[in-house]
């Protein structure tokens, strides 16, 4: 129908311009920014899923750092029970040296004085060795004031405690007084203590590097889930390339053959015009 106020065609042809410009601006939009789902509208239930999927994520890197910093802590703490052990050996030396019949007086008084000496370095040890500058090994907020806990995960229940408090605060208490080797008797005491030290020193070192294994199997298994889980929000998240292309090649084609018809659809009232000559 030929009808002076009312141009179907042309309202035809704006609708459809308008939706395609839509469509256009959208495919701009995500080539632009790399997102598929740059705002709720494009994808209501995909958005939701990836902010949960990246606060995992986040989380899990988070956790990866933590774990490091576990391992560090007790390397660091490792390092100064090897000392430690390397100290006692020695000390075991000298009261083994001591207890020997052969060894005189002025033999044993300069043993002694050695052995003293290393017995007040295992004491500067237990208290200043530190890490990120609070006390390791001996006082509050140590291993021996208590069991350790590592975030471990994303979720506040994936922790991991480390304690070896008990055992330590026992060595700490048997290392207070090392006893002397400036005769047979002590030096035959100093044997036998030492050999204890060194295997409660052993066990300590035994449990700090089975913890450190683990955490660094935790942190191996951090590093899995936090690369799955951001390759599944990248498929939530991010534009394909290839296919944005060539779906805003195809919307610019629309437009364009749009607008044509649009401006064909302006000359349908000339025709009503030509019947009233």
């Amino acid at each position: 129908m030929l009808s002076l106020h009312t141009n179907a065609a042309a309202l035809s042809a704006q609708n459809s311009v308008g939706g395609t410009q839509k469509s256009l601006s959208n495919s701009m939009t995500r080539l632009g920014t790399g997102f598929r789902v740059n705002s709720a509208m494009d994808d209501a239930a995909g958005l939701q899923i990836a902010t949960r999927l990246n606060a995992q994520s986040r989380g899990m890197a988070v956790a990866q750092r933590n774990t490091q910093n576990g391992i560090s802590m007790m390397q660091t703490a490792e390092g100064a029970f090897n000392e430690i052990s390397n100290i006692l050996l020695r000390m075991k030396d000298l009261a083994t040296e001591a207890a020997n019949g052969a060894s005189n007086t002025d033999d044993k008084t300069a043993m002694d004085a050695e052995y003293t000496e290393l017995g007040a370095e295992l004491g500067n040890i237990l208290t200043n060795t530190k890490f990120g500058g609070q006390a390791l090994l001996n006082g509050a907020g140590s291993l021996q004031a208590g069991g350790v806990t590592f975030q471990i995960g994303a979720d506040a229940a994936e922790t991991m405690t480390v304690d070896v408090s008990a055992k330590l605060a026992a060595l700490v208490t048997a290392l207070g007084t090392v006893g002397t080797v400036a005769t047979a008797a002590g030096a035959t005491t100093a044997i036998t203590a030492t050999e204890g030290w060194i295997d409660d020193v052993g066990s300590i070192r035994a449990d700090l590097g089975a913890s450190s294994n683990r955490l660094e199997h935790v942190n191996n298994n951090l590093g899995n889930m936090r690369t799955n889980t951001e390759q599944a929000r990248g498929r939530i998240m991010d534009v394909d390339y290839a296919t944005e292309t060539a779906n805003m090649t195809s919307k610019q084609m629309l437009m364009q053959a749009g607008t044509s018809m649009l401006k064909q659809s302006s000359s349908m009232s000339q025709l009503v015009m030509s019947l009233l000559q």
